[in-house]
């Protein structure tokens, strides 16, 4: 995907997020890579207003290299030290859905209760330590959860999840909050059954090439 595809994808997931559910008003943030620097959506500006060349283009440090409408995103540590630390992911998409929020406010994972987990990498999706938004102690913590995975929520905060591009690191963080839904939803009901960790490995192994 070349610069310009990738700012109209950036556009289209930060306001896809909005219809998905994952978030309501200007909450939320959207990044990208590109081979001329790091793509994130603006602070405080309406998704519904963002045009692609709005965007600011970042330096892999943070450093602005391109203007965008308004200033970075104020998470704009959290994405630049993701997308520094993992060459792999070509996109972060935070959002702040409601039940995955809840989750979150409680510090409380998703464990094994359902193989979809598994879609984020690991046999759970683990919740951060707090921090204040837009610091560095937030990227760190945020670092610390996402090891060996490609989701995870952040504490009292949202969730971040990872991919290749924007629009797959969008359907991530709405499986994400599926997944929330149905584990606070059956956490109603009593304890959920987990998996154990021979019936996951099965699902590692069934996930690998899936779809293709």
């Amino acid at each position: 995907m070349n610069a310009s595809a990738m700012r109209t994808a950036v556009v289209e997931a930060a306001r896809a997020m909005n219809a998905a559910g994952l978030n309501a008003g200007r909450s939320g943030n959207v990044s990208a890579r590109t081979e001329e620097g790091i793509l994130i959506t603006p602070s405080a500006v309406p998704y519904h207003e963002l045009a692609p060349d709005d965007l600011p283009l970042l330096s892999p440090s943070g450093e602005v290299l391109r203007e965008g409408s308004a200033r970075p995103s104020t998470e704009w540590r959290m994405h630049t030290g993701i997308l520094a630390a993992r060459p792999e992911v070509g996109a972060v998409v935070h959002a702040h859905p409601v039940h995955a929020t809840a989750l979150a406010c409680l510090h409380r994972e998703i464990p094994p209760f359902h193989y979809m987990v598994a879609l984020a990498g690991g046999n759970s999706i683990r919740c951060s330590g707090y921090a204040p938004f837009g610091t560095a102690e937030l990227a760190h913590l945020a670092l610390d959860a996402l090891e060996g995975r490609t989701a995870c929520l952040l504490a009292n905060h949202g969730i971040l999840a990872l991919g290749p591009d924007p629009g797959a690191a969008l359907e991530l963080g709405v499986e994400i909050e599926t997944l929330a839904h149905q584990y606070l939803t059956a956490l109603q009901a009593g304890d959920p059954v987990l998996l154990t960790e021979e019936q996951m490995a099965q699902v590692h192994e069934q996930f690998r090439g899936y779809g293709r």
